[in-house]
């Protein structure tokens, strides 16, 4: 979809500056650990799925080691190859890459012999969302595909403030999130 398109190089050229302007001091200090609300929805057992960050995301390192840190098991995707679906595999120490590698899509991720993971809460990387739970993602339907078939995890979005977007357009295999967490605010989905 050309409309989708546009708006994903917009809000890349948008996170790009926002993520440039952040002094690294504060950057270092954002999304250390989740909103009490938020951490509530991993209870004692629950597995939560992170993704490993690439440069501009919102980081993830923080949730990782506050979940790990509460006794929760942390996963990551994990990909085969490019065409292969998601799954999600443990990241066994989020306080180091050691045991992760370059995926095909460039990110981190666990070795292929990591075990296995069903997240029960999962965050979604994102390119842009709004404020009632809709989400443009990178492109590839991966997180799409996952949740559509893991309808009993709870979606939650990690983003930049400068990511809302007041309207996105919406195709039948988008999933919705629960709610979206920026620095600032936390977005409940209505």
């Amino acid at each position: 979809m050309d409309q989708k398109k546009a708006l994903r190089a917009g809000l890349r050229k948008a996170r790009r500056a926002h993520v440039a302007a952040l002094d690294p001091r504060v950057r270092a200090l954002i999304f250390l650990r989740p909103p009490a609300a938020v951490a509530a929805l991993a209870p004692e057992g629950a597995t939560v799925g992170l993704y490993h960050a690439l440069p501009d995301e919102a980081p993830t390192r923080g949730y990782a080691k506050f979940f790990a840190e509460q006794g929760r098991k942390v996963a990551l995707p994990w990909f085969a190859d490019r065409d292969a679906p998601m799954q999600f595999r443990l990241w066994l120490d989020p306080y180091d890459d050691e045991g992760l590698e370059v995926g095909p899509h460039g990110a981190l991720q666990p070795a292929a012999d990591a075990p296995e993971a069903e997240p029960n809460l999962t965050f979604v990387p994102l390119v842009g969302f709004s404020a009632d739970g809709a989400r443009l993602g990178q492109g590839g339907g991966h997180y799409d595909r996952w949740l559509a078939a893991h309808p009993e995890a709870t979606a939650l979005g990690l983003g930049w403030d400068c990511q809302l977007v007041e309207d996105l357009p919406l195709e039948a295999h988008d999933q919705p999130l629960t709610a979206i967490i920026t620095p600032t605010r936390l977005y409940e989905a209505s």
